[in-house]
């Protein structure tokens, strides 16, 4: 299985582009750029009754993806026509990679413009904000420019800080604004601009604990805030009195074409008196974190791993304390629990390769 390729990785490239103006024969089309953005973001495109550009038919290269991205608003919808083979500029692929990346406007305040996506007038600010290097006169850039840009642009977004807060238990059991019943035990969260089903690892930069929820709802619409956690999502990485914290995001792409990374059945029960607070998954994607707590005291015994080897753990976790586990290899875990009467558990947990990814750099 071919592994998935985050573009929203922590390496900083400058994205500096040189002022000039490609050559017809080196320069990126707005198809091709488009598209290129468009995978890089690992969601899936649909049909739509958006009505298509008159230069783009069924048949041809990217009608979907384009005409879906001109329905959700991240290409200008007042156009009749795309203009595929047309050079793609460095100022049209910025606001394009801000948009699919579901960066909001600012107001004057300097502070976000809930739900809004930026429009040719906020370049100049959005620039400044994530130090954005690009040459706003070009007529044309290459592929390696695009590269560099969109490099650039994900090295910065995944770098910055967020506060996330704690999604309040009392809307347990009500609708999201997708459709779903929410489900406080469940590793979901609500963010304002990305879209149903994206799957993100939020890192607390406090302690560095990570977990990878499901977009299942919008919100939060608290100036300063940027998503809310479920319960079970917020507390593998926090403790639940402390109600908000501050974190990174690593847009990770879609569940469906992440595929086995994100598994929403936990096993919790070790006895009928005795749960772990989320459990251990069935299946976990490879650089995962278990973060193992209950309000009941219980010991890991032992812990094997794919190749057979035994670790012994023999670790006690009381209340407000958490077991962490990263497995380094992919393949089949066996964790055996036990309680303080002498009770035993085997669970098991199926590390994988996260697959389905984009191919962008190759």
């Amino acid at each position: 299985m071919r592994p998935f390729i985050v573009l929203s990785a922590l390496i900083f490239f400058s994205g500096f582009l040189v002022p000039h103006t490609a050559h017809a024969s080196d320069a990126i089309t707005r198809r091709d750029g488009f598209l290129l953005i468009w995978n890089s973001i690992g969601r899936p495109a649909e049909k739509t009754k958006e009505k298509p550009y008159l230069d783009l038919g069924p048949s041809d290269k990217g009608f979907l993806e384009i005409t879906f991205a001109k329905a959700r608003g991240f290409l200008n919808d007042k156009n009749e026509r795309f203009r595929p083979n047309d050079p793609l500029t460095p100022s049209d692929a910025v606001l394009l990679l801000l948009r699919t990346r579901g960066v909001e406007r600012l107001k004057a305040d300097g502070s976000n413009d809930f739900m809004v996506l930026p429009d040719p007038p906020d370049l100049p600010v959005l620039a400044k904000k994530y130090d954005l290097s690009y040459n706003a006169e070009s007529g044309s850039l290459t592929r390696e420019e695009l590269l560099d840009l969109m490099r650039d642009v994900d090295a910065k977004l995944a770098s910055e800080t967020h506060e996330v807060s704690l999604y309040s238990e009392k809307f347990h059991g009500r609708g999201t604004a997708f459709g779903e019943t929410f489900d406080m035990n469940a590793l979901t969260a609500a963010h304002r601009t990305f879209p149903a089903n994206t799957l993100v690892r939020v890192t607390n930069i406090a302690n560095g604990r990570s977990i990878i929820v499901r977009i299942n709802d919008r919100g939060p619409f608290i100036q300063g805030r940027e998503m809310d956690l479920s319960l079970a999502s917020f507390t593998q990485i926090a403790d639940r009195s402390i109600g908000k914290i501050r974190v990174r995001f690593e847009r990770l792409g879609d569940a469906h074409l992440v595929q086995a990374c994100h598994d929403d059945r936990f096993q919790q029960r070790i006895t009928s008196d005795v749960r772990l607070d989320t459990g251990i998954p069935h299946s976990l994607g490879l650089g995962g974190t278990l973060n193992l707590s209950s309000f009941q005291p219980f010991v890991i015994r032992d812990v094997v791993y794919p190749d057979g080897t035994h670790t012994g753990v023999q670790t006690w976790v009381t209340k407000g304390e958490t077991f962490a586990f990263t497995p380094s290899m992919i393949g089949s875990y066996v964790f055996l629990l036990g309680t303080k009467t002498g009770r035993m558990r085997e669970m098991r947990t199926e590390v994988v390769e996260c697959g389905g990814g984009s191919t962008l750099f190759p």
